[in-house]
């Protein structure tokens, strides 16, 4: 394995630009079906809409100037266990500074980060952080994905290696989404150097996780008001919000043809994400910014491949004997009832932001951040 430490810059090539708006100038739109509302997203993601998003992007968005603010964060790569590992490291001056893994989502990259590390590296209080934020295997520059069985497990080992590769004797980690799992399976791993794990969820997020826990739903009294709440909501994402994960855990090199030969299919699959999985929008450049990195680097059939070796394994680590913090974002009287938080963790509600808090509420998140690993010193 090579070990050694490399300086990344993002540089994407002037002719995969020109390839793309070649692209996206003679998109192939369907026949809108008679007798549906132009907006109405319960078959997906509305054709106005994103035919709008795809004329911003090949008239109006400016890749270079997205790419030269990305790299405005020093950027590296590493091989672990055969995989390119790509990670921003932004170390802070702070003396008594933490490093800090954060780990990010789906279906989203290390740029999900790229506006809180100054923050968090250099705060005007509190706690710093040398902010150490992976490309997730499969996903972004982290790519192409080097052999089948990346799950969540396997990338937490991954993370482990580079936190020790870089150094770092003591650090803490944070994710959202996979990235929390993978966040936890960190610590679970490496209780001797991991000080803390700090995880975000919301409502909808918690609900949907609780329909792959083996008789959840039978636990779930539908005469109680809360409990009653939750099976509805798993209800809702079996029925009519599962699909995307359904086709992932199947057939995810089905998948990969269309998110690899079509920017407007690869740019459909992460917008409507965005806008149902969030309650304080998004500036769509940044969404622009996720779909365009994933279509530069054909992260997309990587990260189904992912979804689809987590869905296919027994693996899903061991409790982590670390102090634990929770912030849910959107928050109601479902989610306590159904993350399992330790006895004495850290526990934070908001009501605005969802599942990207990152992005939408990244001051909230920060001084989440702050508050919980400030409070291990």
């Amino acid at each position: 394995m090579d070990d050694q430490i490399r300086p990344f810059r993002i540089e994407i090539p002037q002719t995969d630009l020109d390839d793309l708006d070649e692209r996206l100038g003679r998109v192939r739109w369907p026949h809108r079906l008679d007798g549906t509302d132009p907006g109405d997203r319960s078959r997906g993601i509305p054709q106005a809409e994103l035919a709008e998003l795809v004329e911003h992007w090949r008239s109006s968005y400016d890749w270079r100037k997205q790419e030269a603010a990305l790299n405005e964060l020093p950027q590296f790569t590493t091989e672990v266990d055969g995989q390119q590992i790509h990670f921003a490291h932004v170390r802070s001056g702070h003396p008594d500074a933490l490093p800090l893994l954060l780990l990010h989502g789906y279906p989203s990259t290390f740029a999900e980060f790229a506006r809180m590390a100054g923050d968090l590296a250099e705060p005007a209080a509190g706690q710093a952080f040398h902010v150490v934020a992976p490309s997730l295997p499969g996903f972004g520059f982290s790519t192409p994905l080097s052999s089948p069985g990346w799950t969540m497990g396997r990338a937490a080992a991954a993370f482990v290696e580079l936190m020790g590769r870089l150094g770092y004797d003591q650090y803490g980690v944070h994710g959202g989404d996979i990235g929390a799992g993978i966040a936890g399976m960190v610590a679970g791993q490496d209780a001797a150097h991991v000080v803390g794990v700090h995880v975000t969820t919301d409502p909808a997020t918690a609900a949907s996780t609780a329909t792959f826990i083996p008789g959840m739903a039978d636990r779930l009294d539908p005469d109680d008001p809360v409990d009653r709440l939750i099976l509805e909501r798993m209800a809702a994402f079996t029925d009519d919000g599962s699909g995307y994960l359904a086709i992932q855990q199947t057939r995810p090199q089905t998948m990969a043809y269309a998110l690899a030969d079509s920017p407007v299919f690869q740019l459909g699959w992460v917008a409507e994400k965005f806008h149902d999985w969030t309650d304080v929008g998004i500036d769509r450049d940044l969404v622009l910014t996720h779909a365009t990195i994933s279509w530069f680097t054909g992260a997309g059939g990587g990260a189904a491949h992912v979804l689809y070796d987590q869905a296919h394994s027994s693996d899903w680590g061991v409790p982590a004997q670390v102090p634990h913090g929770f912030s849910v974002f959107g928050a109601d009287e479902t989610v306590r009832r159904l993350v399992p938080a330790p006895e004495g963790a850290s526990w934070q509600e908001h009501e605005r932001g969802q599942h990207f808090p990152a992005m939408e509420v990244p001051d909230v998140l920060a001084a989440d951040l702050r508050g919980f690993f400030g409070s291990l010193g």
